[in-house]
């Protein structure tokens, strides 16, 4: 997380009175811890985000994978995250792999990693914004993002679900033509995708000009 609290500083540096993040998938899990870390975060917009906190995706700087290791770190120490199953059996959608039954799954057969894996967003005064499609073929991103919301309100505090039941993993802002991934699935379809990317780009800009 050190490398997106510099970047902060940076802009600071540059006079940026205000200081907002736009995430998506993992950029979102980013986003929100960052916005617990750093007080100077505003805002934070989350798109098909997630709850709590995940390994790694791919290797590290020393070119290892495997073990699963944190994707993040805070003052040098890693973040707990919820572990992978090695054991999942994959499922296709769309002729390609669909995750979300993976890391449904993870959190089923990891219920003691939970607490310290979630991602504590009560400890940031942040405005929020999740977005997400109830079509996520990625990860359940439409469950992470209604966790986001009512774990904020449990403490008397405020988050803004921006939700499209049919859209999918990839959100498009108007003027996005982001075709989608051929190495996995994303769900949803081009015009729920787009539907819920103008639905979101409404509230974003609100959000900035307020």
């Amino acid at each position: 997380m050190e490398t997106f609290t510099l970047a902060v500083d940076d802009l600071r540096r540059h006079r940026c009175k205000r200081i907002s993040i736009v995430g998506t998938s993992k950029g979102a899990e980013a986003a929100l811890l960052t916005a617990i870390h750093d007080e100077r975060v505003e805002a934070v917009f989350a798109i098909s985000p997630t709850s709590v906190t995940w390994g790694n995706i791919g290797p590290g700087h020393d070119g290892v994978a495997w073990p699963e290791r944190s994707s993040w770190t805070w003052n040098g120490k890693p973040i707990p995250f919820v572990p992978a199953v090695p054991s999942w059996q994959p499922k296709h959608q769309d002729g390609l792999i669909s995750y979300r039954g993976l890391f449904e799954r993870c959190l089923e057969q990891s219920p003691d990693h939970l607490p310290a894996a979630t991602i504590p967003v009560e400890l940031t005064a942040a405005r929020l914004v999740v977005i997400a499609g109830g079509r996520d073929a990625l990860w359940p991103s439409d469950v992470f993002a209604r966790s986001v919301v009512q774990r904020r309100q449990m403490f008397g505090m405020q988050a803004d679900l921006i939700y499209d039941p049919e859209a999918g993993h990839r959100v498009l802002l108007p003027g996005e033509t982001t075709p989608k991934s051929a190495l996995h699935a994303h769900g949803g379809n081009d015009e729920a995708d787009a539907r819920l990317g103008k639905a979101a780009w409404a509230v974003i800009t609100q959000v900035l000009r307020s």
